[in-house]
Protein backbone atom coordinates (compact mmCIF):
# COMPACT_ATOMS: atom_id res chain seq x y z
CA UNK A 1 0.00 0.00 0.00
CA UNK A 2 1.38 3.47 -0.91
CA UNK A 3 1.59 6.19 1.67
CA UNK A 4 0.05 9.24 1.06
CA UNK A 5 2.59 12.24 2.37
CA UNK A 6 -0.32 14.79 1.86
CA UNK A 7 -1.87 13.17 4.92
CA UNK A 8 1.22 13.65 7.15
CA UNK A 9 0.37 16.94 9.44
CA UNK A 10 2.46 19.85 7.72
CA UNK A 11 6.06 20.87 9.41
CA UNK A 12 7.14 24.31 10.05
CA UNK A 13 9.80 25.12 9.28
CA UNK A 14 12.09 27.61 11.18
CA UNK A 15 13.56 30.89 10.03
CA UNK A 16 17.05 29.64 10.45
CA UNK A 17 16.52 26.52 8.27
CA UNK A 18 15.04 28.24 5.52
CA UNK A 19 17.77 31.09 5.15
CA UNK A 20 20.09 28.26 5.63
CA UNK A 21 18.19 25.68 3.23
CA UNK A 22 18.10 28.30 0.36
CA UNK A 23 21.54 29.82 1.12
CA UNK A 24 22.73 25.76 -0.10
CA UNK A 25 20.24 26.11 -3.29
CA UNK A 26 21.76 29.09 -4.30
CA UNK A 27 25.33 28.17 -3.92
CA UNK A 28 24.97 24.54 -5.29
CA UNK A 29 22.56 25.90 -8.31
CA UNK A 30 24.25 28.45 -9.52
CA UNK A 31 24.12 27.77 -13.21
CA UNK A 32 21.28 25.74 -13.17
CA UNK A 33 18.96 25.92 -10.03
CA UNK A 34 16.03 23.73 -10.39
CA UNK A 35 17.33 20.74 -10.32
CA UNK A 36 18.83 21.52 -7.08
CA UNK A 37 16.10 22.93 -5.59
CA UNK A 38 14.21 19.66 -6.09
CA UNK A 39 16.69 17.55 -4.50
CA UNK A 40 16.94 19.73 -1.66
CA UNK A 41 13.68 20.95 -0.74
CA UNK A 42 11.98 17.12 -1.68
CA UNK A 43 14.78 14.56 -0.94
CA UNK A 44 17.68 16.03 1.06
CA UNK A 45 15.09 18.05 3.64
CA UNK A 46 11.63 16.38 2.60
CA UNK A 47 10.15 19.90 2.82
CA UNK A 48 7.48 18.95 0.11
CA UNK A 49 6.74 16.03 -1.96
CA UNK A 50 7.65 15.90 -5.41
CA UNK A 51 3.83 16.65 -6.33
CA UNK A 52 3.90 19.71 -3.99
CA UNK A 53 7.07 21.01 -5.47
CA UNK A 54 5.70 20.04 -8.74
CA UNK A 55 2.66 22.46 -8.44
CA UNK A 56 4.57 25.41 -6.59
CA UNK A 57 7.38 25.13 -9.48
CA UNK A 58 4.07 25.28 -11.91
CA UNK A 59 2.54 27.97 -9.77
CA UNK A 60 6.29 29.61 -10.36
CA UNK A 61 6.29 28.98 -13.43
CA UNK A 62 3.58 30.91 -15.01
CA UNK A 63 4.36 34.18 -12.33
CA UNK A 64 6.20 36.56 -13.72
CA UNK A 65 10.59 36.26 -12.53
CA UNK A 66 12.31 33.06 -11.72
CA UNK A 67 10.21 30.01 -10.84
CA UNK A 68 12.11 28.58 -7.91
CA UNK A 69 12.77 32.19 -6.93
CA UNK A 70 8.60 32.32 -7.00
CA UNK A 71 8.43 28.78 -4.99
CA UNK A 72 10.90 29.93 -2.53
CA UNK A 73 8.40 32.75 -1.43
CA UNK A 74 5.14 30.55 -1.42
CA UNK A 75 7.62 28.39 0.91
CA UNK A 76 9.38 31.12 2.87
CA UNK A 77 5.57 32.91 3.20
CA UNK A 78 3.84 28.73 4.06
CA UNK A 79 6.38 28.70 7.05
CA UNK A 80 7.51 32.28 8.25
CA UNK A 81 5.07 34.74 6.95
CA UNK A 82 6.59 37.93 5.37
CA UNK A 83 10.21 37.12 7.25
CA UNK A 84 10.20 33.79 5.59
CA UNK A 85 10.00 35.24 2.31
CA UNK A 86 12.49 37.55 2.81
CA UNK A 87 15.22 34.99 4.22
CA UNK A 88 13.92 32.30 1.62
CA UNK A 89 15.23 35.61 -1.23
CA UNK A 90 18.87 36.75 0.70
CA UNK A 91 19.71 32.68 1.57
CA UNK A 92 19.00 32.01 -2.45
CA UNK A 93 20.76 35.30 -4.08
CA UNK A 94 23.45 36.02 -1.48
CA UNK A 95 26.20 33.77 -2.87
CA UNK A 96 25.19 34.03 -6.35
CA UNK A 97 25.41 37.91 -6.31
CA UNK A 98 29.13 37.33 -4.37
CA UNK A 99 29.63 34.36 -7.18
CA UNK A 100 28.48 36.68 -10.15
CA UNK A 101 30.45 39.55 -9.63
CA UNK A 102 33.82 37.67 -9.34
CA UNK A 103 33.14 35.78 -12.07
CA UNK A 104 32.18 39.26 -14.01
CA UNK A 105 35.73 40.44 -12.88
CA UNK A 106 37.58 37.13 -13.93
CA UNK A 107 35.46 37.04 -17.11
CA UNK A 108 36.49 40.62 -17.80
CA UNK A 109 40.47 39.73 -17.96
CA UNK A 110 39.98 36.40 -19.64
CA UNK A 111 36.97 37.07 -22.08
CA UNK A 112 38.69 37.28 -25.62
CA UNK A 113 40.52 33.45 -24.77
CA UNK A 114 38.56 31.00 -27.38
CA UNK A 115 38.89 28.11 -24.61
CA UNK A 116 36.61 30.27 -22.64
CA UNK A 117 33.76 30.70 -25.28
CA UNK A 118 34.42 26.48 -25.83
CA UNK A 119 33.83 26.18 -22.07
CA UNK A 120 31.01 28.39 -21.83
CA UNK A 121 29.23 26.25 -24.57
CA UNK A 122 29.59 23.30 -22.23
CA UNK A 123 28.66 24.17 -19.70
CA UNK A 124 25.73 25.66 -21.49
CA UNK A 125 24.65 21.98 -22.80
CA UNK A 126 25.34 20.97 -19.11
CA UNK A 127 22.85 23.11 -17.87
CA UNK A 128 20.36 21.92 -20.59
CA UNK A 129 21.10 18.15 -19.22
CA UNK A 130 20.31 18.82 -15.83
CA UNK A 131 17.41 21.03 -16.61
CA UNK A 132 16.26 17.73 -18.60
CA UNK A 133 17.26 15.37 -16.23
CA UNK A 134 15.13 17.18 -13.56
CA UNK A 135 12.33 16.93 -15.30
CA UNK A 136 12.24 13.39 -16.29
CA UNK A 137 13.17 12.62 -12.25
CA UNK A 138 9.96 14.47 -11.59
CA UNK A 139 8.17 12.68 -13.98
CA UNK A 140 8.34 9.43 -12.95
CA UNK A 141 8.34 10.31 -9.69
CA UNK A 142 4.77 12.05 -9.96
CA UNK A 143 3.67 9.44 -12.43
CA UNK A 144 0.96 11.90 -14.32
CA UNK A 145 -2.12 11.29 -15.94
CA UNK A 146 -2.79 11.29 -19.59
CA UNK A 147 -4.18 14.88 -18.87
CA UNK A 148 -1.41 16.82 -17.70
CA UNK A 149 1.39 14.92 -19.76
CA UNK A 150 -0.84 16.06 -23.19
CA UNK A 151 -1.14 19.36 -22.00
CA UNK A 152 2.44 19.67 -21.17
CA UNK A 153 2.69 18.27 -24.63
CA UNK A 154 0.84 20.82 -25.82
CA UNK A 155 2.80 23.67 -24.61
CA UNK A 156 5.76 22.07 -26.02
CA UNK A 157 4.54 21.93 -29.27
CA UNK A 158 3.20 25.61 -29.48
CA UNK A 159 6.18 26.95 -28.30
CA UNK A 160 9.09 24.84 -28.74
CA UNK A 161 7.96 23.36 -31.91
CA UNK A 162 5.50 25.93 -33.90
CA UNK A 163 7.22 29.12 -32.06
CA UNK A 164 4.40 30.79 -30.90
CA UNK A 165 4.40 33.68 -28.34
CA UNK A 166 4.66 31.68 -24.63
CA UNK A 167 2.25 34.53 -23.33
CA UNK A 168 -0.79 33.27 -25.53
CA UNK A 169 -0.01 29.85 -25.12
CA UNK A 170 0.00 30.56 -21.47
CA UNK A 171 -3.40 31.84 -21.60
CA UNK A 172 -4.82 28.85 -23.24
CA UNK A 173 -3.49 26.25 -21.40
CA UNK A 174 -3.38 27.47 -17.74
CA UNK A 175 -7.38 28.02 -17.71
CA UNK A 176 -7.30 24.64 -19.72
CA UNK A 177 -4.92 22.97 -17.04
CA UNK A 178 -7.35 24.55 -13.84
CA UNK A 179 -10.68 23.30 -15.36
CA UNK A 180 -9.48 19.73 -16.43
CA UNK A 181 -8.19 18.92 -12.84
CA UNK A 182 -11.36 20.93 -11.39
CA UNK A 183 -13.76 18.21 -13.54
CA UNK A 184 -11.48 15.35 -12.55
CA UNK A 185 -11.63 15.81 -8.86
CA UNK A 186 -15.19 16.41 -8.89
CA UNK A 187 -15.05 12.73 -10.20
Amino acid sequence: MQHDPSALPRRNIGKAELFFGFLKIGLLGFGGIAPWARHIIVEEKRWLTDSEFAELLGVGQVLPGPNVMNASILIGDRNQGLIGVVLCLLGQLVMPLIIVVALAVFYDRVASVPEVNAALIGAAAASAGLVLGTALKMVRNIRPTLLPLGIGAAGFAAIGLLRWPLVPVVLVLVPLAIAATWLGRRR
